[in-house]
C-alpha cells in the first residue's frame, strides 16, 4: 500500500512538471516551437514538438547552458552541453550564440562550433556542422545569416560570413564567404546566385539545386562539338 502511494505521488509530481515545462516552454520557446511547425510537415502539434523533438530539446539546453556561460560560471555549462548531446546527439557549445527560430530538423550528428553565431529564422538539417580549421584563438566559427538553410550533412569551416537568404546544397563544403540570395553546393562550395533576387520565404529543398561546374562543362561540351563539326565540314569542303 505505501509502494502504490508513492508510486502514485510520484506519477503526480512528474505530471506538474511536465505541465510546468509545457507551459514554460511555450512562453519562451514560442518562435522555436513555430518554426518546427512551419517548417516541418511531419509536426502536427506544438505539444508533439515540445515532448519528442530533440532538436528542439537541445535548444532549450543550449539557452541554459549559454546563460551560465554569459555568467561565467565554470565548467557547468560544458558539463549540461555534454548531457545534453548525449541526450539528443545534437553538440552545440555554450559560447555559441543563435538567434530566434531556430530549426534544427532531426539533429543527429550536429556540431555547433563555440564561436559561431546564427541569424534568426535558420535551419539546420541532420549531419550539418557549422566548425574551425585550425587551432587558432578568437573568432574561428562561421557566422550564419538570417533565413538560412544548411542541408543534410553540409559543412561550414571558419571564420566566414554566410549572408541572408543562403540556401546551402546537402553535403556542400563551404570554406569561403557566401553573399546573401545564393546557392551554394559541392566540394568546395560553389556559388549559384539566385538572381540576386530574395525568394520569397525560407526554401527547404537543399538537394534540387543548380551545379553551376556542371552547368559549365555542358556548356564547354556544346562548343567543343560545335567547333568539331566546323572542322569536319572545312575539311569535307576542301576535298
Amino acid at each position: 500500500m505505501i509502494l502504490f502511494t508513492v508510486l502514485v505521488q510520484l506519477i503526480i509530481l512528474f505530471i506538474i512538471l511536465l505541465v510546468i515545462y509545457m507551459v514554460l516552454a511555450s512562453i519562451f520557446f514560442k518562435e522555436e516551437i513555430q518554426s518546427a511547425l512551419e517548417r516541418d510537415p511531419a509536426a502536427t502539434s506544438a505539444i508533439e514538438v515540445m515532448l519528442t523533438y530533440s532538436g528542439f530539446h537541445a535548444i532549450i539546453i543550449h539557452r541554459i547552458t549559454h546563460a551560465l556561460c554569459n555568467a561565467k560560471v565554470p565548467l557547468l555549462p560544458r558539463l549540461i552541453s555534454q548531457i545534453g548531446r548525449g541526450i539528443t546527439g545534437i553538440e552545440i557549445h555554450p559560447g555559441a550564440k543563435i538567434g530566434k527560430g531556430l530549426f534544427i530538423d532531426h539533429g543527429m550528428g550536429v556540431v555547433i562550433g563555440e564561436t559561431t553565431i546564427i541569424g534568426d529564422n535558420v535551419t539546420l538539417f541532420q549531419g550539418v556542422t557549422l566548425g574551425g580549421t585550425g587551432k587558432e584563438k578568437g573568432k574561428r566559427h562561421p557566422t550564419i545569416g538570417n533565413n538560412v538553410v544548411i542541408g543534410t550533412g553540409a559543412k561550414v569551416l571558419g571564420n566566414i560570413n554566410i549572408g541572408d537568404n543562403v540556401n546551402v546544397g546537402a553535403n556542400a563544403v563551404v570554406i569561403r564567404d557566401i553573399p546573401p540570395n545564393s546557392t551554394v553546393v559541392g566540394v568546395p562550395g560553389r556559388v549559384a546566385r539566385k538572381e540576386g533576387k530574395k525568394v520569397p520565404g525560407i526554401n527547404l529543398d537543399h538537394t534540387s539545386l543548380p551545379d553551376p561546374l556542371a552547368n559549365a562543362l555542358e556548356r564547354l561540351q556544346h562548343e567543343i562539338d560545335k567547333i568539331e563539326t566546323e572542322i569536319k565540314e572545312w575539311h569535307r569542303n576542301k576535298e
